[in-house]
């Protein structure tokens, strides 16, 4: 069975309400999580060893947030063949677009997969996602939470049929 464990990596405990989504996640479909607080500033050292023996301590995937420069991401992702999922976290500079585009702009040969300015549900998601090619359980797991999702879209759909119907 594949690796199931994330760690969820954030650049300052400020981060926190927003990689609680990605944690969330996780949990809720039976993935073990570590999370940290690691900066590719002010801890590079320790960031670039965790990175770098990630795959030994047992992880499948990391995620990363980080705003304002948002490098965190993409360090971790040069130290570690392991998959690196950026969540750029908004700030009060310019609404985290400035840690987007840090995020996002990789060079070839060091991936980082980037969910949207604050989007840590979707990061955790994502993750299962990777876990779930090979783990039967969460795979399956991912199926119902996409069945979940249809039956409330078509729910709220008939609602709105009724209400103006």
């Amino acid at each position: 069975m594949a690796n199931k464990k994330v760690a969820v990596i954030m650049g300052s405990d400020s981060d926190l309400p927003v990689v609680k989504g990605a944690v969330e996640e996780l949990k809720g479909f039976g993935i073990d999580v570590e999370v940290h607080v690691m900066s590719a500033h002010r801890t590079p050292a320790a960031a670039c060893q965790f990175a770098a023996s990630a795959r030994e301590n047992g992880f499948a995937a990391i995620i990363a947030a980080a705003g304002k420069a948002a490098h965190l991401a993409g360090v971790l992702a040069a130290h570690t063949t392991l998959p690196v999922i950026g969540i750029p976290v908004k700030s009060s500079t310019l609404d985290g677009l400035d840690a987007l585009l840090s995020t996002v702009q990789m060079p070839a040969g060091i991936p980082v997969a980037t969910v949207a300015i604050d989007g840590a549900k979707n990061a955790g998601i994502l993750a299962a996602q990777i876990i779930g090619v090979n783990d039967a359980e969460v795979a399956y797991k991912l199926s119902l939470r996409r069945s979940d999702m249809e039956q409330e879209v078509l729910q709220k759909d008939l609602k709105i049929q009724k209400e103006f119907a």
